[in-house]
């Protein structure tokens, strides 16, 4: 049951940026805790970012300083600006709320969208 729609990935170059936007049904946004996560190919999927319904957020630290993640919740959106991209953040996208165990115990997840990095 898809209750998330992530889009705004694409192709960019190194050093480039990208938008992420994700609507979530009103269930999984209400007042819970949002995140991004991304997989690349052959890894496990990661949590790249977190933010609470109060606006605190929290990055991993390999994409510190160049994403920023953001929240509308008066139109149940979650944002991730991406700044100075690099090969490494290659991977697809998933937004999805902040279980606390990087995902491993949502069972529902949105097509994610595709961010490739590459010149």
């Amino acid at each position: 049951q898809v209750q998330v729609v992530e889009s705004g990935g694409g192709l960019v170059q190194p050093g480039g940026s990208l938008r992420l936007s994700c609507t979530a049904s009103r269930s999984i946004f209400r007042s819970n805790s949002m995140a991004w996560y991304r997989q690349a190919p052959g890894k496990e999927r990661e949590l790249v970012a977190s933010i609470s319904h109060y606006g605190w957020t929290n990055n991993v630290d390999s994409v510190k300083g160049r994403f920023t993640i953001s929240r509308d919740n008066a139109n149940n959106m979650i944002y991730l600006q991406m700044d100075s991209l690099n090969p490494g953040d290659t991977a697809k996208y998933y937004c999805n709320r902040d279980d606390g165990r990087g995902g491993a115990g949502l069972v529902h997840w949105g097509r994610g969208t595709q961010v490739t990095v590459s010149s």
